[in-house]
């Protein structure tokens, strides 16, 4: 089951956000001032392959794979960034999510 976060830290110049979590998905969602909804971000597979699915309404939609940072033998643990992943397959998560996972 999905939980709101709460006292997510907001960066000044960038739109307010929420953050969801379970043990597959984290969501979050940006918000412009009047509470409409102006991107989201639904990362998934959480601790095994973890990808990514962003929507920005100024942008569109992309998919992406999360390198952790965490593979560089005999280096400190270096940052997390997003890598262009190949195809979603939007009906496993839609099924995953629509379960609250």
């Amino acid at each position: 089951m999905m939980k709101e976060a709460t006292n997510i830290r907001q960066i000044e110049w960038d739109p307010k956000r929420r953050w969801f979590s379970s043990d597959y998905f984290d969501l979050i969602v940006w918000h412009s001032e009047e509470g409409e909804p102006i991107g989201f971000q639904l990362c998934y597979d959480k601790g095994r392959g973890e990808r990514a699915l962003t929507w920005k309404a100024s942008v569109g939609y992309s998919h992406n794979r999360i390198d952790d940072g965490e593979n560089h033998t005999g280096r400190y643990k270096a940052t997390p960034i997003l890598i262009a992943d190949g195809a979603f397959d939007r009906n496993f998560i839609a099924k995953r999510f629509q379960k609250r996972e």
